[in-house]
C-alpha cells in the first residue's frame, strides 16, 4: 500500500506503562502529529494493519501512542510519554508478526508455543526493531513511536524463522510431500498400464510464473507452495535457496497481472506464464489444474525459474 492512512491516531494502540491507570491505558488520546505523517509520505510508507499487509509489502511499521506520569518536568513528561509509546509499539508489533503464516495454516504464534527457541527468536527479533521516528506533543501531552521490522532480508522475520524454525527438524516435518513427477510423455498411445499422455506440442517458452489467486482466500506466507490436484509439490520453496528465500521470499503478492509481471520484471523474468489457480490445499497452499501444472513443469525445465522464486501471487 502507498497511501498514508487517514490519521495516525485512529491505528496507534494505546500505551501502556505502569504510571499510566488502567482507565488511561484505554484511552485514545487525539494528537495532531504532522511530521510523522510526513515522514511517512516522504519515505511512500505506510503502517502495517494485518500480517498479509506486512508479507505483501516486506516490512512491518506501527506505531504506538503514549501518555506520560502525571507531574514532574516536561522533560520527563516527554520521557515517559515515549517509553509508554514504544511499549505500544512493541505490543502491535508482536501481535502482526504473531499472525505471519510460515507455511499451510501454521502461524508464527503457533510455532512460538510449540518451540521454546522460535519463541526466543521472535521476541529477540522484536526486541531488536528499529525505532524510525518519535514525536512528542507538549500541548495535547501525547507521544507517538513508530517502529520497524523487515519481513524479508537481513535481521527480518523471514530469517529469524529460517534460522530458528523452518530449518529444524519441526520445519523440515511440516514441509515434507510428494514432489510432482510428470506423467509419461509419449508420442503415441500404447496400451501400456502406465498413465502416459501425448505432448501438446513443444514446451511453451518462459521465464517466470503469474498465479492468478483472486477468487480464492489465498494468504501469503514465509512459504507458499503450489500442488498438483494430486498433492504433489509442483513448486516447494524448501528447495530454493535459502539466500533468496530470506533476501526476496517465496514470491510477489500484488492485486492485478500487471503489477505481477512488473515485479517479476524486477526479479529477471520478461516472460511469464500466467495461470489460474483452481483451489487451496492450506491457507497458503495453492492447487492448479493437471494440465497448467505439466505447462509449468515443461517451461520450468528450460527456464529453472521456479528455483529461482520468479513466481508472483495475485490476491484479492
Amino acid at each position: 500500500m502507498n497511501t498514508v492512512k487517514a490519521s495516525l491516531v485512529t491505528c496507534a494502540l494505546v500505551s501502556l506503562c505502569c504510571a499510566i491507570s488502567p482507565a488511561m491505558a484505554d484511552r485514545i488520546v487525539p494528537g495532531n502529529f504532522d511530521l510523522g505523517r510526513a515522514w511517512l509520505e516522504k519515505r511512500n510508507l505506510d503502517l502495517t494493519d494485518s500480517p498479509q499487509e506486512a508479507m505483501t509489502d516486506g516490512y512491518i511499521l506501527v506505531v504506538g501512542q503514549g501518555l506520560p506520569m502525571a507531574g514532574g518536568t516536561p522533560a520527563r513528561q516527554r520521557m515517559t510519554a515515549i517509553r509508554a509509546a514504544e511499549v505500544a509499539a512493541y505490543r502491535r508489533l508482536a501481535e502482526i508478526v504473531d499472525g505471519v503464516y510460515v507455511s499451510g495454516q501454521t502461524t508464527v504464534r503457533e510455532c512460538s508455543l510449540e518451540s521454546d527457541v522460535v519463541k526466543t527468536a521472535v521476541s529477540g527479533l522484536i526486541k531488536g526493531a528499529r525505532k524510525a521516528h518519535e514525536e512528542w506533543d507538549p500541548v495535547d501531552g501525547v507521544a507517538v513511536v513508530f517502529m520497524q521490522i523487515g519481513v524479508r532480508g537481513p535481521d527480518g522475520v523471514a530469517e529469524a524463522m529460517y534460522s530458528a524454525y523452518i530449518n529444524a527438524a519441526p520445519g523440515k516435518a511440516m514441509l515434507r510431500t510428494a514432489v510432482y513427477t510428470p506423467p509419461v510423455l509419449v508420442a503415441d498411445a500404447t496400451p501400456a498400464a502406465a498413465q502416459v499422455i501425448k505432448p501438446a506440442g513443444p514446451a511453451e517458452v518462459h521465464d517466470g510464473l503469474i498465479i492468478d489467486a483472486r477468487e480464492l482466500g489465498f494468504q501469503p506466507a514465509l512459504i507458499n507452495r503450489i500442488f498438483s490436484g494430486k498433492g504433489e509439490a509442483l513448486y516447494d520453496p524448501s528447495k530454493v535457496s535459502q539466500k533468496i528465500l530470506v533476501e526476496q521470499g517465496a514470491g510477489e503478492y500484488t492485486n492485478t497481472i500487471e503489477k505481477a509481471r512488473a515485479a517479476l520484471e524486477a526479479r529477471g523474468a520478461k516472460t511469464p506464464m500466467i495461470v489460474k489457480a483452481t483451489g487451496l490445499k492450506t491457507m497458503a497452499d495453492l492447487n492448479v489444474s493437471d494440465e497448467d501444472v505439466l505447462r509449468i513443469y515443461a517451461a520450468d525445465q528450460k527456464s529453472n525459474f521456479l528455483a529461482s522464486a520468479k513466481v508472483a501471487f495475485v490476491l484479492k
